[in-house]
């Protein structure tokens, strides 16, 4: 940067102003939908039994980390690929791209506290023996989340998921 110049000095804080301003606004989504994802887990265990369960500190927090890591890495791959389409397709891609994105991140965070659990009681890391234990626990963690865990989306969660989106085919950046 060429200090004699203050043009590119301006030009260049702009550039830098607005890089911020979307990454911000991309945390500020990401943080929305996690609570988004959150709400909907918590309206359907009140739901189901008033919410009555020991671990709903660590449900609460796989539900909001899921949906808080999903948007930053599904949105974009959804705008590229939905880029210049009609907004039907966009909507669809969108729609598509946030349900399964976050089924599958909330899957892997509780696939992962799963394997924490049971990991004192498996074989030395790296070991043969682990390789198999790990993907045969956290297969059946996925199993038991696609059954069990995947519910707790539905009477709040596909509300959401059409409003984020509506949202984002009418918000482009």
């Amino acid at each position: 940067m060429d200090p004699s110049n203050p043009a590119r000095i301006i030009e260049a804080a702009d550039r830098t102003r607005t890089a911020v301003s979307y990454c911000l606004g991309y945390l500020r989504d990401a943080a929305c939908w996690g609570l988004a994802m959150t709400a909907s887990a918590l309206a359907a265990l009140y739901l189901r039994n008033g919410l009555l369960t020991s671990h709903l500190t660590a449900l609460t927090l796989i539900y909001f980390f899921g949906g808080l890591l999903t948007w930053p890495i599904v949105v974009p791959i959804a705008k590229r690929y939905a880029s210049h389409r009609p907004p039907t397709a966009r909507f669809a891609a969108f729609f598509l791209a946030l349900s399964i994105g976050t089924l599958a991140m909330t899957a892997f965070l509780f696939a992962m506290d799963y394997r924490w659990f049971y990991a004192r009681w498996h074989a030395p890391f790296g070991s043969l023996i682990w390789i198999f234990q790990f993907l045969f626990t956290s297969a059946s963690a996925v199993y038991q989340f696609a059954v069990l865990g995947s519910t707790l989306f539905l009477p709040l969660g596909l509300l959401c998921l059409i409003a984020a989106s509506a949202y984002l085919v009418r918000h482009r950046r």
